[in-house]
């Protein structure tokens, strides 16, 4: 777990061995701390070098114990990094690779830091739910300061060693080997006075303006994250070393931390964390799992159609290093997308580390632009970003079917419609997958991969490939209206709007959902997206409702009720922010600050009325049920039906495709949370209110959970597969 060994002169090396990062576990501890003591007890060694196996220092504590109660007893790392600080010897770090959480702990503890020029530090925790409790959040801006420090602990970013040296986190930074320099610095400092070198002995360098830095960053993480605790946290944490002595600022870090660690936060966001993991490992209900699929190189790449999500695309793949051919139907549009395109990886290539080679976009083997089809011909895989229309994109794939080679893999990145339907306009169904990249394509993380009934193992493995070369998180999932995301997020818009309907305004129902923890709203979100995209989907289908004669208190379509809300406004011609005029006002058209809007406050009463509704006082938490609950019982439809693998895989496509808060750990960590025979009586409740709302009547999955007792989630997909074979 940890070598000691003697080097060159008078420097003894103790080397971290527990692959593949080095994680410190307590075995790792005691063994790092066995090998000081025989480094400090050892007269001829004069000075002391840590580093870490296999290019690598630490990437820190092993998660696998943050919630073990031996974690919460035990002094642990921090006392280990102190046994480091008061070593008499001079002890140094040799930073490669990464340093991270506890493994950049352990660097602070050192009393000289080297890092490789590619190593990256960091103390991750917060995005854990945690905050660094091995003494990270005392030690950090003793060193580097109190701007730098908070920036560093309240996002957990890592940062490149060279921007380390500049904060002074890092003494060195070499090119060559670490170790060897580190050694070299350590037979520098031999005799020299250590107490400077301590943390523990250093104040927090003053600033004058030290209230206005804290409650800058208080406002900064309540906007960016509303209502997740670690971040504040964090902030009280580096206060806490700004205004207390080091041996109470331990005390108040190590007290801040067993709060946050016994949340349901930290719960949440260390599930998160390995959700991520765990949607590698997919099923289909017909049996195929990622067990059987072995992935195809993709050497070349198309993308037909550069609008918005077109040209995401391409820039994901050229970012990837995978040549891309674009193809667009006429010269105006293949213009327009080439520039925008070119613009975006160039301005990204003039940010490229000094020296680097920048990318040659211009190069046709690279990044071909063309309008020709017969381009494609020796591409591997081909991904169709036209607009949601069924019989274009039939067309196309047909024309795709009878032009690429036969081994090509044929993608559809639509975002509802059925792979099935456009598979069966080609001769190779099992080489057809839907791709469904989130907009902007080349910022968004998610990637939902859809297969159908024929899409072989091979073609839905070759799509996960292609998503982790994109540096995307790829969840698999099967075919059915708006898939698993889309379809979850219908009855979320559709109660959004009754509440409206109701006696309930845009601006309560945004609240409440924003207290929740999403950045933006169904309504704010409505006018960013533009209505009319909704509005243009529905025509198309024969779904729109502005023309339901009025004098009934619901409105229905085909038994169910319908509001003609959204169409309406998009027949008066307010589309949201692009018109200046949506569900909220704005400045002007294009103007991002929404106001509540007394035109249509009016108009919805004036609509109320026409439909004879009576209003009524809807409080904070019926809002927040009946917009949640209701998606959450479309994931249980779903996991019933087996489109998701299970509810890791619900809840990774939300949280990296809709902005549900990573600290409330996705939906169906939600709903366990809640409790399901809590979850089920509530959406009895409102079903038995509006009992033509369908999207409120339990699922029979949910409904199968509570009446064998409401197992934990882990346990959900073992019922998944009888209650699929009674239904």
């Amino acid at each position: 777990m940890a070598q000691y060994v003697r080097g060159p002169s008078a420097v003894a090396i103790i080397r971290l061995r527990n692959p593949p990062v080095n994680a410190l576990s307590f075995t790792v501890i005691e063994a790092l701390e066995d090998g000081l003591k025989r480094a400090t007890a050892d007269p001829s060694v004069k000075a002391v070098v840590i580093c870490g196996e296999n290019g690598k220092f630490s990437a820190g504590v092993d998660i696998h114990t943050f919630s073990s109660a031996e974690e919460t007893r035990r002094a642990g790392l921090p006392a280990f990094i102190s046994v480091i600080e008061s070593t008499e010897k001079p002890v140094v770090a040799a930073i490669e690779g990464i340093a991270l959480g506890g493994g950049l702990e352990v660097t602070l503890g050192c009393h000289y830091r080297v890092a490789h020029v590619q190593a990256r530090l960091g103390l991750p925790e917060v995005t854990l739910g945690l905050l660094p409790a091995a003494q990270g959040s005392q030690r950090l801006p003793r060193l580097i300061g109190l701007p730098a420090a908070l920036d560093m602990i309240t996002t957990g970013k890592h940062i490149p060693a060279a921007e380390a040296l500049k904060l002074g986190l890092v003494d060195e930074v070499v090119e060559g080997d670490t170790v060897e320099a580190a050694i070299r610095l350590a037979n520098k400092v031999i005799g020299q006075p250590l107490a400077p070198r301590r943390l523990s002995l250093r104040t927090v360098p003053s600033l004058p303006n030290a209230d206005a830095v804290f409650s800058q960053a208080l406002a900064r993480v309540k906007k960016q994250a509303p209502g997740y605790m670690a971040p504040e946290f964090c902030i009280r944490a580096v206060r806490a070393a700004m205004e207390l002595p080091f041996a109470e600022g331990l005390l108040k870090e190590r007290e801040l931390f067993t709060v946050l660690l016994t949340s349901g936060q930290a719960r949440a966001l260390q599930y998160a964390f390995f959700a991520e993991r765990a949607v590698d490992k997919w099923t289909t209900p017909w049996g195929t799992s990622w067990k059987s699929a072995s992935p195809q190189p993709i050497r070349r790449a198309a993308v037909l159609g550069l609008g918005t999500m077109g040209q995401g695309i391409v820039i994901s793949l050229a970012r990837a290093n995978i040549p891309v051919v674009a193809l667009e139907q006429d010269q105006e549009h293949l213009d327009k997308g080439r520039k925008a395109v070119v613009a975006v990886l160039e301005r990204e290539a003039s940010k490229m580390k000094k020296g680097t080679r920048a990318p040659d976009f211009h190069d046709p083997a690279r990044l071909q632009f063309t309008l020709d089809f017969k381009a494609l011909r020796d591409v591997d895989l081909v991904i169709e970003a036209v607009f949601e229309n069924m019989a274009l994109k039939k067309e196309i794939f047909r024309k795709l079917s009878e032009i690429c080679k036969p081994s090509a893999f044929l993608c559809s990145n639509t975002s509802a419609l059925s792979i099935d339907e456009i598979a069966s306009a080609t001769r190779r169904p099992e080489q057809v997958i839907g791709t469904h990249f989130f907009a902007p394509a080349h910022i968004m993380r998610l990637l939902e991969i859809i297969y159908g009934r024929q899409t072989s193992p091979t073609t839905i493995a070759t799509a996960v490939r292609l998503a982790k070369t994109l540096k995307k998180v790829g969840v698999v999932v099967g075919n059915c209206h708006g898939f698993v995301g889309n379809r979850m997020m219908f009855p979320y818009g559709e109660q959004a709007v009754f509440l409206l309907e109701e006696g309930s305004t845009p601006e309560a129902v945004d609240k409440v959902i924003e207290d929740f923890g999403f950045k933006v709203g169904p309504f704010r979100m409505s006018d960013l997206s533009g209505l009319d995209v909704g509005w243009s989907s529905r025509k198309e289908q024969g779904l729109t409702g502005a023309s339901v004669p009025p004098g009934t208190p619901a409105r229905q379509r085909g038994g169910r009720r319908y509001s003609p809300l959204p169409d309406i406004l998009c027949e008066k011609g307010r589309f949201g922010q692009k018109t200046g005029q949506g569900w909220y006002q704005y400045e002007k058209a294009g103007g991002r600050t929404p106001k509540p809007d007394p035109w249509f406050h009016n108009f919805l009463a004036e609509y109320r009325a026409t439909h004879h509704i009576k209003t009524r006082f809807i409080d904070q938490e019926e809002i927040l049920e009946r917009c949640l609950f209701p998606l959450i019982n479309e994931g249980f439809k779903i996991l019933g039906e087996g489109i998701a693998s299970g509810p890791e895989h619900i809840d990774v496509i939300y949280l990296n495709g809709y902005g549900w808060p990573r600290h409330v750990g996705g939906p169906m960590l939600y709903a366990s949370t809640v409790g399901l025979p809590r979850l089920l009586e509530k959406l009895q409740k409102y079903s038995e209110a509006h009992p033509d709302v369908p999207s409120l009547q339990p699922s029979a999955f949910l409904r199968k959970l509570v009446a064998v007792g409401n197992p934990p989630l882990k346990e959900w997909m073992s019922y998944a597969g009888q209650q699929r074979n009674k239904l």
